[in-house]
């Protein structure tokens, strides 16, 4: 007995002891899995606050770059000029300016005279009109005035809203003569930023808080003023009457803060103004809460696996001392705890695959809204050559049914004839489609040798149905001088052209007569093309400053296409002008010779 009682002591200890190994063991291995599992849901939160910080900062950028070239046109704006140099309301000039605010979604552009009064605006008339309010005290104002240009951010002194003031003092013979400014909003860019329970937001250089995907966050700061520089931004109105309260937020190198107090990974770039940064907070708890439960599954069934293990051990140490019949139910028992494990296991391992799929459902998605967003625009121009297609279609029908007729006659040579006029007129088709594809391809390509042929057939295929359908005869280039080379970009040469051509067409439209004419020749060592028409020509008044931004005899046209056709000629090195004539309109453009 007291053998007995000795070996089971020993055994029992044995057993102690081997289960507080393994659970040494397997506590190790679950701490360096949860250290790793953290770090891996660290790093994949971090790589979508990156992509989604570059994401909003591309949209913020896009808006920016929307309205800073409006300052530099109303710069050359006779009508601002005038207005400015005589000090005295135009009403004419509020209609345009109020037209051009509305085409651009500028919220207010407006004009300040020297004393900053403001004398034209785009929202005069409206019980928040700019007319007769004095801006002097406005940094926008008197930062322009010293310096040319100026871009500030404030709250608006009338409307209540902010916004960023973009602002250029405009002269005459190096005397100023005062300020144009247009403001613009964010509203619609932070309610594209807003995310569940993340948070986006722009500082400037104090480190206040200026657009939000959270308005509570508006005005706050990220880090302490100095007494003196909250004095200065109380006397200069910049923010109105906020008290400029810290935000209820943490940032740190590590691991930041958000207003509920979770912990979140923080990414932040710089904006193209001067000091301001946009910061975007990503919430790291469910991701860690994520791979927390993944490591107490991992350990779960670690143990599990260990525990079976020996029990299995056991059992099959104890088979030894037992008859068959506690041999099979041992078996029947391991059998039983393996599938139960190997359930658990597959539960997992659908959870995890019903989530991978959920996540590339989601990228799909966002991929064909993005996909759907830039085709959109295309639908235009496929209407204009679906003349061009419906052609070879018709033919290809009447080629295919002459090619069988030829065949049941037994005339092999014939049917060959029509089979390869077939094969002709499929090229021609996907010539057709891929013009198309290259003209709506967005950006503005590059720069080198283009042939002329090749960019008029491109023209050709673009706006020659609207010729056909208004009766206009369009007579363009063929010979050899339409074979030659210049220095261009194909798919902007092919804008210049659609542009001339169809002012070209609208000045002929009510003519019995209509026509316009492409030309090519020679001048040395350049190319010179030419688009006449026989229209009623352009007025004098009007011929002077043709290319200057805004200048148009269109009723509803606002005088920018011009401009930038003269701009894309300047780019490639040569020249737009619109040339005298008895009759009609006549436009020169001159390009390099490759």
């Amino acid at each position: 007995m007291t053998r007995l009682r000795s070996s089971l002591f020993v055994t029992a200890l044995t057993v102690l002891m081997a289960f507080a190994a393994l659970g040494v063991i397997v506590a190790g291995v679950a701490s360096i899995y949860g250290q790793r599992a953290a770090e891996d849901a660290r790093a994949g939160v971090r790589m979508r606050a990156v992509q989604q910080t570059r994401s909003n900062l591309r949209l913020l950028e896009a808006e920016l770059q929307t309205y800073r070239l409006l300052p530099i046109m109303l710069g050359e704006y006779p009508d601002v000029r005038g207005a400015l140099a005589s000090g005295k309301v135009d009403p004419a000039l509020n209609t345009k300016l109020a037209l051009l605010a509305e085409r651009t979604g500028a919220p207010v552009i407006y004009a300040l005279d020297t004393q900053g009064m403001t004398i034209a605006a785009s929202n005069a008339g409206r019980p928040d009109s700019f007319l007769g309010h004095d801006y002097r005290f406005r940094d926008y104002f008197t930062k322009a005035m010293a310096s040319g240009a100026t871009e500030f951010f404030a709250l608006g002194s009338v409307s209540g809203r902010p916004g960023l003031y973009l602002s250029r003092r405009i002269d005459r013979g190096g005397r100023p003569l005062g300020v144009v400014v247009v403001k613009v909003e964010f509203e619609k860019i932070a309610r594209a930023w807003i995310q569940d329970r993340m948070a986006t937001f722009v500082t400037d250089p104090d480190g206040v808080i200026l657009i939000s995907s959270d308005p509570k966050l508006e005005f706050r700061t990220t880090r302490p003023l100095s007494p003196l520089r909250r004095a200065e931004l109380v006397e200069t109105r910049q923010f109105g009457s906020s008290p400029l309260a810290p935000a209820p937020l943490t940032l740190a190198e590590g691991v930041s803060r958000l207003p509920d107090g979770s912990p979140a990974i923080t990414v932040s770039l710089p904006v193209p103004i001067s000091g301001w940064r946009l910061v975007h907070m990503e919430p790291l708890d469910t991701a860690l809460r994520t791979a927390a439960a993944r490591t107490r599954w991992a350990t779960a069934i670690a143990a599990m696996l260990t525990i079976a293990t020996m029990l299995g051990a056991w059992w099959l140490y104890e088979r030894r001392k037992r008859n068959v019949g506690a041999r099979a139910e041992l078996e029947a028992e391991v059998a039983r705890r393996t599938a139960e494990l190997r359930a658990t296991a597959d539960r997992l391992q659908i959870e995890v695959e019903q989530r991978e799929a959920s996540d590339q459902r989601f990228r799909q998605a966002r991929e064909e809204l993005a996909h759907a967003n830039r085709v959109g625009s295309i639908g235009t121009i496929t209407a204009s050559v679906a003349h061009e297609i419906n052609q070879p279609v018709a033919a290809i029908r009447t080629f295919a049914d002459n090619a069988a007729a030829f065949l049941d006659r037994g005339e092999p040579a014939r049917a060959a004839t029509n089979l390869q006029s077939i094969v002709d007129l499929t090229s021609r088709i996907g010539t057709i489609t891929a013009g198309l594809r290259r003209y709506a391809r967005r950006g503005a390509g590059s720069i080198g040798p283009v042939a002329l042929d090749e960019a008029i057939d491109g023209v050709r295929l673009l706006i020659g149905d609207r010729f056909r359908a208004k009766g206009v005869t369009l007579d363009l280039p063929t010979g050899p001088e339409a074979r030659l080379t210049v220095i261009a970009g194909r798919v902007r040469l092919e804008q210049v052209l659609v542009n001339l051509l169809q002012n070209a067409l609208d000045a002929v439209a009510d003519r019995r007569d209509a026509r316009v004419s492409v030309t090519v020749g020679r001048k040395g060592r350049d190319v010179v093309l030419t688009v006449a028409d026989n229209g009623p020509g352009i007025e004098a008044d009007i011929a002077d400053h043709l290319f200057t931004p805004f200048a148009t005899s269109k009723k509803d046209g606002l005088g920018l296409g011009l401009g930038i056709a003269r701009d894309i000629m300047t780019e490639f090195g040569g020249t737009l002008d619109l040339v005298p004539a008895p009759e009609g309109a006549i436009f020169r453009m001159i390009l390099v010779k490759a």
